[in-house]
Order: structure tokens, then C-alpha cells, then sequence
């Protein structure tokens, strides 16, 4: 069975007692005695607060120390954490939560002040009435108007304690709940309990260099908890006062003794433009990143070891229901005439189906979709193809776009196309027409001094990709449209930005 990643964190606190943990960027860290100790108060103290097993609690309060000792404690207590983002509007923020039926709700109390008394000073934003929950209130910062009365500031769970909680396994219960992205009705929230939570730790910890003595920064918790597994230090950079995201230069400028990093793709680019024009030196004790959220194409690849030449760059393959599924270096990225995702982690069982639809299950599976069956293996979505032992994407089924009888996964010819050189990133679109059939538009970001990128493209790729995938159009664009707090590629956005050059 698969050690519950509680109980691995209190093993490390006997093993390495007086090591650094948990801290900020800038900050003295917990060590693992006081990070295991600390967890334990808090469980103790939401248990004393009425906090019970099987209880839930809406969780909006971006990572910091205080946050993730929170996560860890709620789920000590036998709780669930589902992560909710205000941002997704008023009407499906409340369907969310009709869903999840929570009894806690943890909110930064900024949350509490611009959705209640200055919500007219929110610039158009529309963000949910947290206060007005009908649950248990918890808020991080100080108290300020619109935050419930009732409201227990989180600095009360992590201070002294008679008792603490130390946790026991409990593979079947939930401990995560995180809703897929999109703007449905129907929101589907995956539910992952402490086993498949604490096996897709092990097996990302298994995939990296993380050990006693490495330091990582990141915010991502998928990345963080598998450092403290694997006993390494995590720092946890701050965010902007008002911010939803990590500025990727100030985080960058800020490893400086960091050896371990993660950055999504599109923050990856944004960290290499300022260091290529000197805006930040380059880390030098940075010996690997993990690069996820959103495909890793060969073009950032080579600028990141052109830059980074010392660092080691991983490309993680997963998604919210089972994460990770697959890693691969950097190295063997480019090396392959594909799109390589690497050999699936221990565990993972892949599988691909007669339409070439990757199929994959394993311990790291979530347990399913709230109110729906349990999962016994999940759909990805992504075509992909054997090469030996290790997987490679061949397209996106989701993605298809389809000319006259023809069936077109971008996917397929993307990774190729960044290989140019002078193509820094090649995203293809469909615009579809009034019978459904669409004009394929390819739109690129090129490197500074590329020259006719256009008419170099149009010279090779008959002679590259398929020719029934050659694009009507290519459009050179400044950047493409993300979206997500991963960064992905907002195909729709992209879509009408095209459609607006073209017009």
C-alpha cells in the first residue's frame, strides 16, 4: 500500500528533525519537527473549533506558509479541501458550491472586502459573496469590513495547542477536491482521496532529483508536497498584494540559491525574455526545473538550455485526475522526431484504445467525479502512439478541426512546426464556415531577427506536415492568448484574434 503522505512527513520529521521545510522566499523555514508538530496543532484546533471527518471547506486563499499548514491540517482531521477560484463568476461559483455542499469556507480577507463593501471599486470584476456562505468561516490577513464577525483568523489554528493530532492512514478518504476547468451547467469536481493523492506524490518525487539538501521554489502544491516527501526545502515565493499570479521575473531574480524550480511554460518564456536581455542574471545554482500545465515545445526547450545550459529541464504530462502520467527530460524532447512524453511514472498503466485515444488508470487515479461512479480509468482526451516504452503525442481529439472529410489534430503537426528555426511558438486554429468545414489558420511568434517567417513556412511545410493540414493562412502574432493559472493556449481567444487580422 502506498505510504499516506501524512505520515511520510511526520517519518521525515524523526528522520531529519532539525532540516528546513516550509518557509517564504526570503524567510527562516519550519523545520520538519516544527512543520509536523504545527500540523498536528492544527488539526487539533479545528477539532476543538468543531471541525469533523468528512467535513468540507472551500479554500480561497492563495499559497503561503499559513495556507498550505491549513491544507495539511484539515486533511489531518479527516477533511476535504476543495479548491474553488472566485474568479469564475457569481453563477458558477454558486452551482460549485450547491454541488460540494461545504460546511468551512478558509477566504483571504481581501476576498471578503472586495466582494462585499468595495465591491464598486472592483473595475467589472464579479466575484461571489463569500461572507454571505451559510458555512464556518475561516480568513487569512487581518479582520476588515465584510468579513463575517463569526470568522476564526487562521493564525488561531496554528498557534499552541495541549494536543495535537497525528495523523493515521486513511487511503480511502477524501482528501482534494478540484473542479475541472471550463464554464458548464454541470461542473464536474474530481475527488482525490489521501491514497491516490499520496501515490501521484511518490511518483513524482520518484521522477525528479528532490532529496535532503535540494531547495525548491514554487506555489504549486503538486510540486511542493512531493519536495517535502523526498525531504528538500520548499520556499514558496510571495504573491502580489493584489495579484492571482507569481511575476515570473521577480521569481526568477529571486532563486538565486535555489536548485529545483517549476514554471509553466508561457512563465518560462517570459523568465528566458529577461534574461536574454539582461533584465535578470541567470540562477546558478538552479540544476532542475520542472516545466507543466501546458505542452513544453521543443522551441522554448532550446531556448531554456541556451540560457539555463547547467539545468536539467523535465517536461511533467498529466491532468487533474491523475497526476503525473508521464516525465520526460528536455534532452530526450529534442532528441525525438515527436512530441515524447516519457516512459509512465510507477504505477501508471497506459493503454491506447482502437481510435488512438490515450486510456490511462493506476493508484494516482482519482477516485471519480463527485456524485458520479468511481473512476476505473479516465479517458485523456490525447491521441499518442508506443514508441518502445515510452508514450508520444500524436494530437488532441478535443482540438480536431476538420476540412471537407478530413479529421485534423493540431497536436500532430504543432511540436513540428516550433522546431523551425525562427518559430518560437505555432499554434493552428480552425475558423470554422456556415456548413461546419473550417479554414485552418496557423498563427506563430517568432524569434527577434527571424526574417520572412511567413514565406519560410510556406516553403516547408508541404514538405514537413501533411499536405491535408497545411494551412490557408499563417499570421505572425505577438503572443499567444493564454488562459488558466496554468497558461494554456486559449484556443478560442486566439481564434477571434486571427479572425480579426484576417478581416
Amino acid at each position: 500500500m502506498t505510504a499516506d503522505f501524512l505520515e511520510k512527513l511526520v517519518a521525515q520529521a524523526d528522520r531529519i528533525p532539525d532540516a528546513s521545510a516550509l518557509g517564504a522566499v526570503g524567510k527562516r523555514a519550519l523545520t520538519y519537527r516544527e512543520l509536523a508538530d504545527t500540523v498536528g496543532r492544527v488539526a487539533h484546533n479545528l477539532g476543538e473549533a468543531g471541525f469533523r471527518p468528512g467535513d468540507r471547506m472551500l479554500f480561497s486563499i492563495r499559497p503561503s506558509v499559513p495556507s498550505v499548514l491549513l491544507i495539511f491540517g484539515a486533511i489531518a482531521a479527516g477533511g476535504t479541501i476543495v479548491f474553488v477560484d472566485p474568479g469564475v463568476g457569481p453563477e458558477l461559483f454558486a452551482k460549485r458550491v450547491d454541488l460540494v455542499e461545504p460546511s468551512w469556507a478558509a477566504t483571504e480577507s481581501l476576498l471578503h472586502a472586495v466582494s462585499g463593501p468595495l465591491s464598486r471599486f472592483g473595475r467589472g470584476l464579479q466575484l461571489p459573496r463569500f461572507g454571505a456562505l451559510d458555512v464556518r468561516h475561516i480568513h487569512s490577513g487581518v479582520w476588515v469590513p465584510g468579513t463575517p464577525l463569526s470568522s476564526i483568523p487562521l493564525r488561531r489554528f496554528t498557534g499552541d495547542a495541549r494536543e495535537t493530532v497525528v495523523p493515521t492512514s486513511d487511503p480511502d478518504a477524501a482528501a482534494l477536491i478540484v473542479f475541472t476547468s471550463g464554464t458548464t451547467d454541470e461542473p464536474k469536481a474530481v475527488v482525490h482521496t489521501r491514497g491516490s493523492l499520496s501515490a501521484g506524490l511518490l511518483a513524482m518525487a520518484g521522477r525528479t532529483s528532490l532529496a535532503p539538501g535540494a531547495f525548491l521554489h514554487t506555489e504549486q502544491l503538486m510540486m511542493g508536497l512531493p519536495a517535502l516527501m523526498a525531504g528538500a526545502r520548499w520556499a514558496i515565493p510571495r504573491y502580489p498584494r493584489f495579484g492571482t499570479h507569481i511575476d515570473p521575473v521577480r521569481f526568477t531574480r529571486n532563486l538565486r540559491s535555489a536548485t529545483h524550480a517549476f514554471y509553466t511554460p508561457a512563465d518560462l518564456a517570459v523568465a528566458l525574455d529577461a534574461v536574454e536581455l539582461g533584465a535578470v542574471s541567470a540562477p546558478l545554482q538552479l540544476r532542475q526545473v520542472a516545466l507543466g500545465g501546458a505542452p513544453v515545445t521543443s522551441a522554448l526547450l532550446r531556448r531554456a538550455q541556451k540560457s539555463l545550459p547547467d539545468t536539467e529541464f523535465l517536461a511533467i504530462y498529466g491532468m487533474t485526475e491523475i497526476l503525473p502520467v508521464a516525465v520526460a527530460t528536455g534532452t530526450a524532447k529534442l532528441a525525438h522526431d515527436g512530441d515524447l512524453l516519457g516512459a509512465p511514472v510507477r504505477g501508471v498503466e497506459a493503454r491506447i484504445a482502437d481510435d488512438g485515444e490515450l486510456v490511462l488508470s493506476g493508484p494516482n487515479l482519482c477516485r471519480g467525479y463527485l456524485g458520479s461512479e468511481p473512476l476505473t480509468e479516465i479517458a485523456t482526451g490525447d491521441l499518442a502512439r508506443w514508441d518502445g516504452k515510452e508514450l508520444v503525442l500524436t494530437g488532441r481529439k478535443k482540438e480536431m478541426m476538420i476540412r471537407g472529410k478530413t479529421n485534423i489534430y493540431p497536436g500532430l503537426y504543432e511540436p513540428a512546426i516550433t522546431a523551425i528555426d525562427g518559430v518560437r511558438e505555432a499554434i493552428m486554429v480552425g475558423l470554422p464556415d456556415e456548413i461546419g468545414d473550417e479554414r485552418i489558420v496557423l498563427a506563430v511568434v517568432v524569434e527577434p531577427e527571424a526574417g520572412d517567417i511567413v514565406a519560410l513556412l510556406r516553403r516547408r511545410l508541404p514538405q514537413l506536415i501533411d499536405t491535408t493540414a497545411v494551412p490557408d493562412d499563417i499570421v505572425v502574432v505577438d503572443r499567444i492568448p493564454v488562459t488558466g493559472r496554468t497558461n494554456k493556449p486559449d484556443r478560442a481567444a486566439l481564434r477571434e484574434l486571427v479572425r480579426g487580422i484576417l478581416a
